[in-house]
């Protein structure tokens, strides 16, 4: 699915329109392809990761996945029965604990902003872009 989702928001880049994915995805090897399927192609590539506990996200499961995982229902769930391998060179981290979701979209912008990807002020408050 890593793979797909990469391709698709390669051909986003393509047509120079950025391209914003939120995905568990906790394989390294995985996301290296996922950068190098843009790189290859002269294409920027952000990893965002949002650092947070396992017993973060079973707190914060509105699904209660976690607890089904916990029992044995659900095979190879992320964090519980499959490992999850911390990138190591993230271009951005957001604690995800510490940080609301507000501020980590301020983080996320901030840094678009200041690399040249968006321009300064496109993003309003709310998240809306100016076209």
């Amino acid at each position: 699915n890593i793979r797909r989702i990469a391709h698709v928001a390669a051909l986003f880049a393509d047509a120079c329109t950025l391209a914003i994915t939120s995905f568990i995805s906790p394989y390294r090897a995985d996301r290296e392809t996922a950068r190098k399927l843009h790189t290859e192609r002269g294409l920027e590539f952000v990893e965002v990761w949002v650092d947070v506990s396992v017993e973060e996200a079973e707190r914060r499961d509105p699904k209660g996945l976690y607890k089904k995982a916990r029992k044995g229902e659900l095979k190879e769930f992320t964090g519980i029965s499959a490992p999850y391998e911390e990138p190591e060179s993230a271009e951005i981290r957001i604690r995800g604990a510490e940080t609301s979701v507000e501020e980590a979209v301020k983080q996320v912008v901030r840094f678009l902003e200041g690399k040249g990807y968006l321009k300064k002020g496109e993003v309003q408050e709310g998240g809306l872009v100016e076209m």
